[in-house]
């Protein structure tokens, strides 16, 4: 594929080119596809770099990028089809066309006559510090956010944003309305920010977050989106969205301290997937929503 205007700065802060980001998602396919494929995208494209005006897209326009497919609009009634990102070919074409960022949505759709967008498979729990939260607090607040979902019987998995928080994703079967996902994950953010008011909060905006860290389960709402793993983002040093075990979680120096230029060394070390269960998981809201209320009694 021609790649125009290779040589344009995307990173003013490291010089890393448009031809940098593109030889990356290029290099990187094999790992981002799976967290991709078959599920509702966003992408943020930034055709000036990152210090430049950015804007999201979720549909197709009339600047088709090859290789991307539509979801059918039936899937979400009144609304514009939905673009899937499922080749090296699309994830590549993106690219060239100034993609930056990746998000998907919390629901894996089918190409059933059938197919639906009304159950998530997925919850997602950023944890988003704010100001005078240092990455020690940030690292002690998401083992306790694990804690919590391990009280509820959740399993869990962690990743890095690329940004400034961490990721906790639970995968879930996908029996529950978005309502009541959302509904549900809420719940456990009250819960915590009213167990440890110190440290969390349920409340977003930064005025809120001053020395506490807001767990985001708005995440977990109808048609939002969270940046994909293996993901750049389109800030300064162009990071990168890392899935990691629990276990490294006190091995981590930094949100984002994998980049478009050194996360290749982390994938080399690597002896097995750090998510290699996640699809092995299926778990149901039903027991853990009972558990939660009883917790909230107590």
């Amino acid at each position: 594929m021609k790649v125009t205007h290779g040589e344009r700065v995307v990173d003013p802060s490291t010089k890393l080119t448009k031809l940098d980001l593109v030889t990356f998602y290029d290099s990187i396919a094999d790992y981002i596809l799976p967290h991709l494929a078959g599920r509702p995208a966003t992408l943020v494209r930034a055709p000036a770099g990152i210090e430049g005006q950015q804007f999201f897209q979720k549909h197709a326009d009339t600047r088709q990028i090859a290789g991307v497919r539509e979801f059918p609009g039936a899937i979400w009634p009144g609304h514009d089809p939905m673009i899937e990102i499922a080749t090296r070919e699309a994830l590549v074409a993106a690219a060239q066309m100034n993609v930056v960022e990746f998000h998907t949505s919390n629901v894996t759709i089918g190409r059933g006559a059938r197919a639906t967008a009304d159950k998530p498979d997925r919850l997602i729990f950023d944890l988003d510090p704010g100001e005078g939260i240092d990455w020690p607090k940030l690292v002690d607040a998401t083992a306790l956010m694990k804690k919590m979902l391990d009280l509820l019987e959740l399993e869990s998995f962690l990743k890095t944003s690329g940004g400034k928080g961490l990721h906790v994703v639970v995968p879930i079967k996908p029996a529950w309305d978005w309502d009541a996902v959302k509904d549900f994950s809420e719940e456990v953010v009250v819960h915590m920010a009213a167990t440890l008011p110190q440290l969390f909060v349920a409340k977003s905006g930064a005025r809120n977050r001053v020395g506490r860290i807001f767990i985001d389960y708005l995440r977990n709402s109808f048609q939002a989106s969270t940046i994909a793993a293996f993901s750049a983002r389109a800030r300064p040093g162009l990071g990168v969205s890392v899935p990691v075990r629990w276990n490294e979680l006190r091995e981590l120096q930094a949100a984002n301290q994998w980049t478009i230029t050194n996360v290749h060394e982390r994938l080399a070390k690597l002896r097995a997937d750090p998510w290699k269960d996640y699809g092995k998981v299926s778990q149901s809201l039903a027991k853990a929503a009972k558990l939660l209320a009883l917790a909230r009694k107590g």
